[in-house]
């Protein structure tokens, strides 16, 4: 029998079968889904029942029941442990050692980037990853924490010879939107998706036949309804102080798998692009 039964579970969303995978991510999304019955779990991950028996049977459990009474008793143990120290709300308090505040931290940014990789979509990354490739040209939109993602997104392209424009001047992404052409790739970031500035850019590009790209952790805002492709960054912004935080991380974790995704995509060119940048900032390294 699993000694930690959520860690055995997270493993089984990338290392089980497609129906262990389902079930898994099912059970992880959703802590009520270990209430339902054999029918409504396998009715909601699209697997039979006997499949749920043989899954439960092969975390060490006689069955469903069994599983769900020590999924349930592991949330709660976690739930308990996290609230003792003020982690699971995330509120950073005046009283709070240094020893806290970056567990608090540390918690809330490794929870939202690992609920942002449960949730994405990857045939949506790869999409945005092949039109970048293809593109005429990359623009990326967004401001203040977001607009770090969004240079961060246009540094790495670079550093692979692809062309990328990014400007912290928001009339400058605004030219940019306006001088968009087919066969250009336009990405907006906006956590909230409702900055002004960022969703004007970005319909810009969109009219001038750009393929809109959002990046938010809210696909029903003003910024993901307008894009052609939506990818969502999950983090909690219940707690401002911690929270805030987290979403940025989220984002820049989305840069990294479209970065990735664009680095396989462009081999061995992009290995060519990464060591000819290395050697041109090489001698600007002081020694020792």
């Amino acid at each position: 029998m699993s000694t930690d039964l959520l860690s055995d579970l997270k493993k089984l969303t990338d290392q089980g079968s497609p129906a262990e995978s389902r079930l898994a991510e099912a059970l992880l999304a959703d802590p009520d889904s270990s209430r339902l019955s054999a029918a409504k779990l396998a009715e909601r991950a699209q697997v039979s029942q006997a499949t749920v028996t043989r899954f439960s049977q092969s975390l060490g459990f006689d069955g469903l029941v069994e599983l769900r009474l020590a999924l349930a008793s592991e949330i709660s143990r976690r739930e308990v442990e996290l609230e003792h120290a003020d982690i699971a709300e995330g509120e950073i308090n005046t009283s709070d050692s240094m020893e806290d505040v970056i567990a608090k931290v540390a918690f809330h940014e490794a929870r939202s980037i690992e609920q942002t990789a449960r949730a994405m979509d990857p045939e949506a990354v790869e999409r945005v990853a092949r039109a970048i490739v293809d593109a005429r040209g990359t623009l990326t939109f967004g401001i203040v924490a977001s607009g770090l993602a969004a240079s961060d997104l246009s540094y790495k392209l670079q550093r692979l010879g692809l062309p990328c424009l990014y400007s912290a001047d928001t009339h400058m992404q605004l030219t940019y939107g306006a001088l968009a052409e087919p066969g250009d790739v336009a990405i907006a970031f906006s956590f909230a998706g409702k900055s002004a500035e960022v969703h004007r850019a970005l319909s810009l590009a969109k009219e001038r036949g750009a393929l809109s790209v959002a990046v938010t952790g809210d696909p029903d805002s003003p910024i993901g309804q307008l894009a052609d492709i939506t990818l969502h960054s999950s983090a909690r912004e219940s707690s401002a102080r911690v929270a805030a935080l987290a979403s940025r991380m989220t984002q820049l974790a989305v840069v990294d798998f479209i970065f990735i995704k664009v680095a396989q995509l462009l081999e061995p060119q992009a290995q060519k692009a990464a060591e000819a940048t290395k050697r041109a900032v090489a001698t600007q390294k002081l020694n020792g």
